[in-house]
């Protein structure tokens, strides 16, 4: 998400709820972002062992919205992400194929983040 104001792009995802952002858009950002991933954890609990719940929390991927980033914006995205690129859809893909998989059987409760590395925790 990103809003404008005061002459100010402000970028908001994912890993502001883990790692906070100083805005009073990034408080409200960070509340429903967090109610939800705070209401999977008591999905998770209420649900078991019938339905697994899970949380996919893209970083950073390229959609619409990013391509109408200027280069530069563009370029200190993938800079400042530990694996040097911006996401793809793919990757989100790939995550949500996996917790649908069998392979993901033993995993309820959890947020996977698909950011390239910026948060880690």
């Amino acid at each position: 998400m990103r809003r404008q104001g005061a002459g100010k792009i402000i970028n908001m995802a994912w890993d502001h709820i883990f790692a906070g952002l100083g805005t009073h858009q990034g408080e409200l950002y960070a509340l429903t972002k967090g109610a939800v991933w705070a209401y999977s954890k008591s999905l998770a609990r209420t649900l078991s062992p019938a339905i697994q719940v899970n949380v996919i929390a893209p970083g950073w991927i390229e959609t619409a919205w990013g391509e109408g980033l200027d280069a530069v914006h563009r370029s200190r995205v993938a800079n400042t992400t530990p694996l040097q690129r911006w996401g793809k859809p793919d990757d989100v893909a790939a995550a949500a194929v996996f917790l649908a998989s069998s392979q993901a059987d033993f995993i309820t409760g959890q947020t996977l983040v698909v950011n390239g590395g910026v948060i880690m925790w």
